[in-house]
């Protein structure tokens, strides 16, 4: 399973890699890389276990986060929300649903029993997962045959709750082909966006929460301190990315990351195209690892020996906009304006105007989804609410870039906690393209 920006799947939570990892040793294709068909890696090998560092979530929390989400429901007048699939009934209900073309869905209404809709030949499989979670057996369970329309279930599973008119969010993941025949199926019911719910949870994170992010955050630097001491020229990009899963596997996260080289680090999410190493390469090392289910996203761009004045130059100007949203990130400001201030910092340097050299956001929202609710970007990237304020909890990326078509980027990348005056960041900031990882214990 891969785990990429660009490949991120998801997966259960709390999954990790078996302690009998294969050893330590990387085949090298024909590139002058390696004298052996094999090669240990001494800087791999010495890095630490981290998976015994975390802690399961339990029941009682996540019925905490029913109880929020029950909340939320009240305060943006929605009598229940369905969940079909996605991260979010994980997150509520420890809940991996089997969506396929068949609806599993997941009902939890603000004032009733919760339920669940699923294939008729499932429901032994659906009792068995449902009572491990925190509803045990306080939830019904709903089945359909292959020749009825889950559709009408869910309405009558409302119905049935005292919900014959109420309004239903739907979770923004949902497959229209989903929502749209519960429409059909109920026109009584008044269907709109569960994301003020979803969203209004997920965004803010708690102590355990933020526990197994910075978590994630130390694996992947550290994984990526012991590759960037392990990669030679001659290798691939296949090679080290080989060389990150190896790092992984030892410190016990099932993680991933893409390597791109000289001119393919001036394309922000790189190339499939092969890319080798030499004296002098450019590289960005990009993605992260899970813990618990919890994401870490982390860039670092760096030198194979010597940088030249305009790498230099292209890395100090990337760090000072990480630094200016760093320091503008603060509980009450709107998170477009953290856009604004490193984008302002480039294109003052001399890389503008906009988004001509700094070619998206500054960053985006990140926790059990790599990619999740706010942005840092004027609009929001248009989602249900334009203009967000950041509060205090809320964990985003800060990942300022320069990209020089045809020579070179420069990408930083480190997670940000909102704290209650101000921001950090959950692992040192990168000091220079030559001493990527300075400062790290």
């Amino acid at each position: 399973m891969s785990f990429s920006r660009r490949r991120f799947l998801s997966t259960t939570a709390g999954a990790a890699v078996a302690a009998s990892a294969a050893p330590l040793a990387i085949a090298h294709a024909e590139s002058g890389a390696a004298q052996s068909s094999s090669q240990s890696w001494p800087e791999i090998q010495s890095l630490p276990k981290l998976a015994g560092q975390s802690r399961p979530f339990t029941n009682a929390e996540r019925l905490a986060r029913i109880d929020r989400a029950k909340s939320l429901m009240a305060a943006n007048k929605i009598d229940a929300i369905v969940l079909t699939g996605g991260t979010s009934s994980v997150y509520f209900a420890d809940l991996r649903l089997y969506g396929s073309e068949r609806l599993w869905a997941l009902v939890i209404p603000a004032k009733a029993k919760p339920f669940l809709v699923v294939p008729a030949f499932e429901e032994g499989r659906a009792r068995e997962i449902l009572e491990a979670g925190p509803f045990g057996k306080n939830a019904d369970v709903l089945t359909w045959q292959e020749d009825e329309s889950p559709f009408v279930l869910v309405g009558k599973g409302l119905r049935d709750r005292g919900i014959a008119t109420g309004t239903l969010g739907v979770d923004e993941n949902t497959k229209f082909v989903f929502s749209d025949s519960i429409r059909a199926a109920n026109p009584h019911l008044t269907m709109v966006s569960a994301t003020p719910v979803t969203a209004g949870c997920r965004m803010i994170k708690d102590a355990h929460e933020i526990e197994c992010m910075r978590l994630a955050c130390k694996a992947t630097l550290l994984v990526y301190r012991a590759v960037a001491k392990s990669v030679r020229p001659g290798m691939t990009n296949a090679d080290v990315e080989k060389l990150v899963q190896l790092g992984y596997r030892q410190v016990g996260f099932v993680g991933e990351a893409s390597l791109n080289i000289d001119e393919f680090t001036a394309v922000p999410h790189g190339s499939p195209k092969p890319q080798t190493l030499k004296d002098g390469s450019i590289l960005m090392l990009d993605d992260g690892c899970m813990v618990e289910g919890y994401t870490s996203d982390i860039t670092r761009t760096f030198v194979l020996g010597k940088a030249t004045d305009k790498m230099k130059k292209v890395f100090d100007l990337v760090k000072a906009a990480q630094t200016a949203a760093l320091k503008t990130a603060r509980p009450g400001v709107v998170t477009g304006d953290v856009d604004a201030a490193a984008r302002k910092v480039i294109v003052d340097g001399g890389y503008g105007p906009a988004f001509a050299y700094f070619t998206h956001r500054v960053g985006h929202g990140i926790g059990m989804d790599m990619h999740e609710w706010p942005y840092f970007v004027k609009n929001d990237m248009y989602g249900w609410d334009l203009a967000p304020k950041l509060k205090a909890h809320m964990t985003l990326s800060d990942e300022p870039g320069v990209y020089i078509k045809g020579e070179f980027g420069v990408r930083l990348e480190d997670d940000l906690l909102v704290t209650e005056n101000g921001a950090e960041l959950l692992t040192p900031q990168s000091p220079s393209i030559e001493d990527p990882f300075g400062g790290m214990e």
